[in-house]
């Protein structure tokens, strides 16, 4: 079983690496792809675990963009090769521009009341904290009563709290990925938001017309319309077909390594095969 799409505590998941591990060996996976975002930390830490263990780990990252004023995530894999150290350099930036946020989304929740420290967040989600982090502590603080209602309430784009992360331009994450050695992915494309398939066809080439390589075909979000329309989308334009969980641990209950989100995950060991090749 492969799963090329999964998160640590290291970023937006409640499994530290290890654990990811262990987890993911339970449930029958025996290639995993790491993509935390904006950093390798839970690979490296994961690496040799993994190793001992005989799981098959691949090197991937998650990265937000921007393109027409609307954010796309951007995954890029590293089969066989380190990333540039340029490139983790780079990461380092994107890092700065996540807790600059986070300092404002503070700000925000205590002008509505909500007692909470940039402190406590990163007590929790460390130099990665991000909104997830946030949406423990008020499920904490009992200001909600389930993660999903801190981010309905305060926290998504219609949350009383959202606060925008300047985000790199979708070009330059692409670009900057190649560089490295890596392989770009449009990830969950459905969540793009286009209102006709044929507009979300347009964006996803003038992606590969940035250089991006390849589509996220089966996501726990996409029913069988969905990778029925992305494969075909894949093969049309000759993009890398890819696919995975998208794993959060507790953070997402309903969604399972290897599988998905009720089975609807099933990646062929071909995708990866050739992701390598």
């Amino acid at each position: 079983m492969v799963d090329l799409h999964s998160h640590t505590d290291a970023s937006d998941g409640s499994d530290a690496p290890f654990e990811l591990i262990d987890n993911a060996l339970r449930a029958g996976v025996t290639a995993l792809a790491i993509t935390d975002h904006d950093t390798f930390a839970g690979y490296y830490a994961a690496k040799p675990y993994a190793l001992s263990k005989g799981l098959d780990l691949l090197c991937g990252i998650e990265l937000s963009t921007k393109y027409k004023s609307q954010t796309i995530h951007l995954l890029g894999y590293f089969p066989g090769v380190e990333p540039a150290s340029a490139f983790g350099e780079w990461l380092l930036i994107l890092q700065d521009k996540r807790r600059e946020r986070n300092g404002r989304l503070v700000q925000n929740l205590q002008k509505i009341g909500v007692e909470i420290t940039l402190a406590e967040v990163e007590a929790i989600g460390k130099t990665m904290a991000g909104r997830p982090h946030f949406a423990k502590i008020l499920l904490r603080k009992k200001y909600v009563k389930t993660m999903q209602e801190a981010f309905d309430k305060y926290l998504a784009e219609n949350g009383r709290a959202y606060t925008e992360r300047e985000e790199v331009p979708l070009e330059e994450g692409i670009q900057r990925m190649r560089e490295a050695g890596g392989i770009p992915v449009i990830a969950h494309p459905v969540r793009l938001g286009r209102r006709t398939a044929a507009e979300e066809s347009e964006w996803i080439e003038a992606a590969v017309g940035m250089g991006m390589l390849g589509l996220e075909v089966r996501h726990s979000d996409h029913d069988v319309t969905a990778v029925a329309r992305y494969t075909a989308l894949a093969g049309r334009l000759g993009l890398f077909t890819t696919g995975g969980s998208d794993y959060h641990g507790s953070y997402k209950p309903d969604i399972k390594l290897g599988t998905g989100r009720f089975g609807n995950v099933k990646v062929p060991m071909e995708w990866l095969d050739r992701l390598r090749a």
